[in-house]
């Protein structure tokens, strides 16, 4: 059977065969029956308040029996005792305890038994009333889990799997940490839904990667899809730490002190050089999408400097080739939940996404658009596919312009050089408010001012071809929108929101547990140009992505730089610009020397997702005027400021 690649083919042919043949016994006062939306009958106030530890069957900490994670659930009362069944909406966190969760970094909180009172978030308040339980898996070595954790390895993502495990039988649970007494998940049907920010969301994307039976959808909100890329891009270091820092950041005091021989592991694995190991392996989901049985619905800020946006493009590519069901949101923001930007949407698509997967109500999410795009704050356009079907790789060369280091950029191959020196002192944004006139630290390339919008959609890169005059480099390649616009603000603390005073209310509340969170609005700034998409690497990986070398002065190298996916349109009489240049300030840590690089623009170029190909590019700069652009400082963003380096913080 063919792989299935659009959103809209849901199932096999055979369940659709049998799916008809029980339409035809069906009375019409039955079909008109059949509900299209979950409504809220049951008591939040009188839900069943639980706490299960499950055996993962794994002994991270090393004390000789295996560990147990913990798990909070809410559910409501009224299925059980009718006897029926409820599927799961599950969010397993390493931050229950020690960090908090969403905009208000909230925490879970117990009564005097050990009973959650307050569930993080809105996801119990709003589910539980509408027939579903709600789970929060507490992480191994965090709160009150055993274990240790191993940021995003089997530790990790076994705590969320045995849960899952356990709901569908599998697995064995306890009413207590240390104690004997067993207890079954009799009220589930088994099916379950993950759900999670960041680092939940990464094990969400890790937990369906197993394959593991019961997961039946995945919602991952600006999640990781391999933890190297979240610390090295290429080999060119992102932070200066390692996972090592981060297992220590959220880890429980009980846990750190037996973990020493995890973290160890963590730091023996995850060496500073960037060199890809074993340890980068196993945590390495891209690679086992083919086992991801779950559908998918990804939602990533196309700003977001923290979990960065290759993440979500290499995963939605590696599930499309494997035909996995899939729905996208992309937001203008950085690292921010849907909730805090677009609430009221939000909440209706998540819970009829929920409603379809797990409930199987037929209310037809499936055949809307595949992804729903915001094009400026606030304002959204969808696609029907994601990318669009006629988006094609499209072959972009720099060339020489009237002063140096001041280009064009266009369909034919450039000649001659451009040579700039690194200055870690200087970002991104730097460059772009001076990319019409000369410095010492980049080379920029312009298109002509453009007479038709031009689309980007997906994933770029970026092919350099530069000699060095020292034995370490790195390498930025940055694509600009030149030109005035309006945008959300994504290098503020709130990444692209203010949140309010006031707030609104999803879903019901108890004297422990409100469902009302501070609003928010869009926090927008008037720029000049807007960086869209860029990416990096060290030039001593030009041979081996995975192991860098050092190079020889005054030799040439050619190395092939992943940019971060995006979807963008460059406007009408704006233009569409690449910038080449080196340390790229806070983004990335700068090499050990300050070289000067050559960039020999015939062996250079850009491969650009253009929607309509090279022959919209073509239409997009036919008959514009290459003016000069204009040599005062663009006006931007601030320049991005140094990321927390904990994923969700």
């Amino acid at each position: 059977m063919p792989k299935r690649t659009r959103f809209t083919i849901w199932r096999p042919l055979a369940t659709l065969a049998v799916a008809a043949l029980m339409a035809a016994f069906l009375t019409p006062v039955a079909a008109r029956a059949t509900p299209r939306e979950s409504r809220p009958v049951y008591s939040y106030a009188h839900a069943i308040r639980e706490a299960v530890w499950v055996d993962t069957g794994l002994d991270g900490d090393g004390d000789g029996r295996t560990d147990r994670v913990a798990a909070d659930i809410v559910r409501p009362g009224e299925p059980a005792r009718q006897g029926r069944k409820v599927p799961v909406i599950m969010d397993a966190s390493p931050y229950y305890s020690c960090c908090g969760r969403g905009n208000e970094s909230q925490k879970k909180t117990y009564d005097a038994s050990g009973r959650v009172v307050q569930m993080p978030l809105f996801y119990d308040n709003y589910f539980v009333p509408r027939g579903y339980a709600f789970v929060g898996v507490d992480l191994a070595g965090t709160n009150r889990s055993d274990g240790c954790v191993d940021i995003g390895g089997r530790y990790d993502i076994g705590s969320a799997k045995a849960v899952i495990d356990w709901l569908n039988g599998r697995a064995r649970g306890y009413t207590s940490r240390t104690g004997n007494t067993t207890v079954r998940a009799t009220w589930t049907n088994g099916k379950t839904g993950m759900i999670g920010k960041s680092w939940d969301g990464t094990i969400a994307n890790g937990v369906a990667a197993t394959g593991v039976r019961g997961l039946k959808t995945i919602v991952p909100i600006s999640a990781i899809s391999s933890w190297y890329d979240y610390y090295f891009a290429k080999g060119a270091p992102l932070y200066d730490s390692g996972p090592d820092w981060l297992s220590d950041a959220v880890e429980s005091a009980a846990a750190r002190a037996h973990c020493a021989a995890v973290q160890k592991k963590l730091v023996d694995g995850a060496p500073r050089t960037g060199d890809w190991t074993g340890l980068w392996t196993e945590r390495d989901y891209v690679r086992h999408a083919s086992k991801v049985k779950a559908s998918v619905f990804l939602v990533h800020g196309m700003q977001d400097l923290n979990v960065r946006t290759k993440h979500f493009g290499q995963w939605w590519d590696a599930l499309a080739r494997h035909g996995v069901e899939r729905k996208i949101w992309l937001s203008q923001t950085g690292h921010v939940d849907p909730f805090d930007y677009r609430r009221g949407a939000w909440v209706d698509t998540l819970h009829r996404w929920f409603d379809h997967e797990l409930l199987g109500y037929a209310n037809g999410i499936d055949r809307e658009p595949m992804a729903d795009i915001e094009r400026h704050p606030d304002q959204w356009v969808t696609s029907k596919l994601w990318p669009p079907r006629d988006t094609q790789s499209t072959t972009l060369r720099p060339a020489t312009g009237s002063k140096p280091g001041v280009g064009t950029l266009g369909l034919r191959r450039g000649q001659g050089t451009e040579t700039f020196t690194d200055n870690p002192a200087l970002s991104e944004t730097d460059w772009a408010a001076r990319i019409g006139t000369s410095t010492p630290e980049k080379a920029g390339f312009l298109s002509k001012p453009l007479t038709r919008d031009l689309r980007l959609s997906g994933s770029s890169q970026v092919t350099v071809t530069a000699t060095p005059t020292t034995s370490t480099a790195h390498l930025s390649a940055v694509l600009v929108d030149l030109g005035p616009g309006t945008i959300r603000d994504y290098a503020d603390d709130g990444e692209g929101i203010t949140t309010l005073t006031g707030r609104t209310c999803w879903g019901a509340s108890t004297a422990g547990d409100s469902s009302c969170f501070k609003a928010t609005k869009a926090k927008t700034e008037a720029v000049d140009y807007t960086v869209f998409s860029r990416g990096w690497a060290d030039l001593g990986n030009y041979a081996d992505a995975g192991k860098g070398v050092p190079l020889t002065p005054g030799k040439a190298y050619t190395i092939t730089l992943d940019l971060a996916a995006t979807d963008h349109v460059v406007p009408k009489g704006h233009r569409l610009a690449l910038i080449v240049a080196g340390t790229d300030k806070d983004l990335i840590d700068p090499p050990s020397t300050t070289p000067t690089l050559t960039v020999d623009l015939s062996r250079t170029s850009a491969g650009l997702p253009l929607v309509g190909g090279p022959a919209a590019f073509t239409r997009a700069t036919s008959g514009a005027a290459s003016t000069a652009p204009a040599p005062t400082p663009l006006e931007g963003v601030r320049s991005p400021r140094t990321i927390q380096r904990l994923p969700g913080s």
